[in-house]
Formats: C-alpha cells, structure tokens, sequence
C-alpha cells in the first residue's frame, strides 16, 4: 500500500510577530531543515489562507491559517549492494565509517553504483534519511574518491538535521572537528600556518578547483608534523595536519598546492612535480606507486551526537599503503 501525503495545519499564534514564512514553519516543524521546508515551499505545498504560496520569504501574520503538506518519503534510487565496510561506530541515529580509498560516496555521473550510498543502503537496510535526496540519502559531507578515513551518515532527518548544522558551522560554536593528514612534497616555511585563498572551478579546466578571484571563501590551517629528508639534509616531503575552516571541493588538495607543497600521488594537483619522483629512492618511489593515489587520510572525526548531545570523537589509523609510504620516507 503506497505511502499518503501528511498534511499539518495551525494557526499562527497570535502573539507572534509577522515574519518569514519558512521560519515560521521551522518554529512549527522543529523535526524538519530549513532548506527541506524551503523547498516544500517552492514546489507548492503550502498554502497560507488557502492561498498557495511559493516564496520562503512571504511575510506571515498571527492569525493566518498555514497548511504544510508533506509528501511520502521517496525510496532511494540507487539499490543496497553488499559491500563491505568497516563500521567504526553505528547506532539507531548515525554511522560513522572508515571510508578506503578508491570508493566513491554517492552515485553520480560515471558511477551508478558500487559507492557508499550504495553499501549503506544494504547495512542499514534502508534506514538512512531522506533529507539527502534520492542519490544521497544520510550524506552529510564528502571525501574525495581516493581519499581514505572517517565519514559520517544519518540515518534519520533528526540526525540529518544536526550533522548538517554541525558541519555548516565547521566547529566555529560546537564540538565539530575534522582533522586530515598529508604527505606533501617538500617542507613549508613555516611549521604551521593558514591559508586563506578563495576556491571556484578552473576556466580552463572545469573538472579542476583553483584558488582565484570570485571564488568561495576558503580557510584551511596546517602543521606540520614530520620532515623527511635525504642524505643531502635537504626535505624531499613533509607529513601535515590540516584542519577545515570551510568544506570547498578539493580544498586541502587545491589550497597545498597554492602553498607550493602539493600531496604526493595527487595526479590532478601535483602533476608539475613528477619530477620530484626522481630524487626519491627506488624503495620510497616503488611505495608512491603503490599507493597509487594522494596521499590524503582523514584521521579525525569528532561530532556531538545528534539526540543525546554527546560528544564522540573517532580517530583512523593511516591505510596499510599510506603506512608503507611514511616508512619509506623515515627510512630514507
């Protein structure tokens, strides 16, 4: 039997000032996100003294009748595969998994399936929330691809909600942080610092991020943690931590670059330093190849858990490739 529609109907108080249409639907519908509600509303399922409305932004008074219909939660288009995964914490909110490299979060073009979505769907069996979208259902952050570590899923909209809204503020107000570690060529100046440098997508090159004028507001922090260098005393690498102030595409990868210390293995960022391949050993050479990918982890995760407030802080030991890495370059 297919799902109904749910329609919720009140009346807005009338000690309640004018104001906003979606906030005033967030005030009633605390279980659902602004955006969510904000979208209902451009598709026409509100109407305020029956007259439908489509602008978030209508001004609401006390006394108008406002009617929200909510339509039955769509089933997730990709299809559970069974995929294995390495469960570092799950309860009936959220799941935090230690992502490999090579598997792609959520389907998207060139990548139908075989993506975490995909093995979230058959280990959670179906509980995962909505709020993501049909190709994205419980997705609240990203890793690239080939970057390995820690991410986080909600499934239901009340953990949504509040993922969403930690990440958003990235930690500036809450328990939120989310620490990568690098490998990247040569050793910065300084042993930490911030790079503050505006991201949007390459002219020349759409399916690349770069740091230019009119891009979106960037802030990344590094330390550094480790210097490799050779016989000559000279570093040929450097292992750093890196935190997020924003979440941009690539913005660790792009923002390393900027600093001219790109990720070893990263084929789009560092492309202009194959040549630092050959002043490494024929061991730490045969490891770089072997990873095969940059060498990006994200090592730390900590959140506040969505109902009990809890804060839960996970941490991932670096892949038994990357491992391999940083021990040849200790070796020398």
């Amino acid at each position: 039997m297919a799902a109904e529609a749910e329609e919720f109907r009140f009346e807005v108080a009338a000690e309640q000032p004018a104001d906003r249409l979606d906030r005033v639907l967030v005030a009633a519908r605390a279980d659902m996100s602004r955006s969510r509600l904000q979208a209902l509303i451009r598709d026409g399922r509100v109407t305020v003294g029956g007259r439908t409305i489509v602008e978030p932004k209508f001004r609401v008074n006390a006394g108008d009748e406002v009617t929200l219909t909510i339509p039955p939660p769509e089933p997730a288009a990709p299809k559970p595969q069974a995929i294995p995964l390495t469960v570092v914490f799950e309860d009936d909110q959220m799941i935090v998994v230690d992502k490999p490299a090579g598997l792609v979060v959520h389907p998207g073009a060139g990548t139908p399936d075989g993506t975490l979505v995909n093995a979230l769907l058959d280990h959670c069996a179906g509980s995962l929330s909505g709020i993501g979208g049909v190709e994205r259902p419980g997705i609240v952050h990203r890793l690239d691809k080939d970057t390995s570590g820690l991410i986080v899923a909600a499934k239901t909209d009340i953990a949504h909600r509040s993922l969403a809204d930690q990440f958003a503020d990235h930690g500036r107000t809450g328990p939120l942080e989310r620490g990568y570690r690098a490998l990247v060529w040569g050793c910065p100046r300084r042993p930490r610092g911030t790079i503050d440098a505006p991201i949007g997508r390459s002219r020349q090159a759409p399916e690349k991020m770069v740091v230019r004028d009119g891009g979106r507001h960037a802030v990344t922090h590094y330390a550094l943690c480790e210097t490799f260098a050779a016989a000559d005393g000279v570093p040929r690498a450097a292992l750093v931590e890196c935190r997020l102030e924003t979440g941009r595409t690539h913005q660790i990868r792009v923002h390393m670059a900027h600093l001219r210390h790109p990720i070893l293995g990263d084929a789009v960022y560092a492309a202009g330093f194959r040549s630092k391949e050959r002043l490494l050993t024929e061991n730490q050479r045969f490891a770089l190849n072997t990873l095969g990918r940059q060498a990006l982890h994200a090592y730390l995760l900590q959140v506040s858990h969505p109902v009990s407030g809890k804060v839960l802080r996970f941490e991932s030991a670096f892949p038994a490739d990357f491992q391999t890495l940083v021990d040849s370059l200790r070796d020398g």
